[in-house]
């Protein structure tokens, strides 16, 4: 009798451990299948930087904010050579950097092709370190790649709508290598949203933004469709 119980007792204790072996297999799946997971949105979150000049960068950031797939526009200087420079001291034209934005985008929802053709809307590449009424180096039209990708893209682009005479002129837009970005103060950040009964944004931004909106209707998001 004694040694059945033992042999009871020893098939409970083995009927346990594999319990908990299967218990800690389970929660070992588990732990995998959310790391996965956790890799698979990493990935589909992934966001890439587009960094362009195209005039004042009110007008720009504006016009970049409508696009679906943009998660984030901030305005900024960028290709000169003065450490963290001023709005101030970038309007002297003497720092060498331009009125960039840079623009913070899903790859999965807006491609940097579909960014280009809005970046050749959005401005007139034909005017040299000029948009209108602005007049300055610090307001020329230029693209900062950040890889060869961009690189030969932004070129192939310009070669082909120069080829095709797609504007009333030859594009002189700079195509140069991402080297800093200076971010600007906070005033120029998000500006026509907080400020689109000033006189500039009435006149010279709205003009610009219902232009853009009327050519890429279809990519606009959801909230800006008017």
């Amino acid at each position: 009798m004694k040694q059945k119980i033992k042999w009871l007792f020893g098939a409970v204790l083995v009927v346990l451990q594999l319990s908990a072996c299967a218990q800690n297999h389970v929660e070992q799946s588990k732990t995998f299948l959310a790391m996965n997971e956790k890799n698979e949105m990493k990935q589909e979150q992934k966001i890439d930087t587009a960094t362009f000049g195209a005039g004042c960068f009110w007008c720009t950031e504006a016009q970049f904010q409508q696009l679906e797939g943009v998660v984030k526009v901030e305005s900024g200087y960028s290709g000169g050579s003065v450490e963290n420079p001023t709005y101030k001291q970038v309007c002297s034209g003497n720092t060498g950097h331009a009125e960039v934005s840079n623009i913070y985008f899903d790859p999965s929802k807006i491609s940097y092709d579909e960014l280009l053709a809005a970046f050749w809307v959005a401005h007139d590449p034909t005017q040299l370190n000029r948009q209108g009424n602005d007049v300055g180096t610090q307001y020329r039209s230029v693209i900062f790649y950040h890889n060869e990708e961009q690189r030969k893209k932004a070129e192939n682009y310009k070669q082909k709508l120069n080829q095709e005479h797609a504007f009333n002129g030859e594009i002189v837009t700079e195509i140069s290598p991402f080297t800093k970005f200076f971010k600007a103060e906070n005033y120029h950040q998000n500006y026509y949203n907080d400020n689109s009964s000033q006189s500039y944004c009435v006149w010279v931004v709205q003009p610009k933004l219902d232009k853009f909106r009327k050519v890429f209707k279809d990519k606009l998001k959801s909230t800006t469709h008017k």
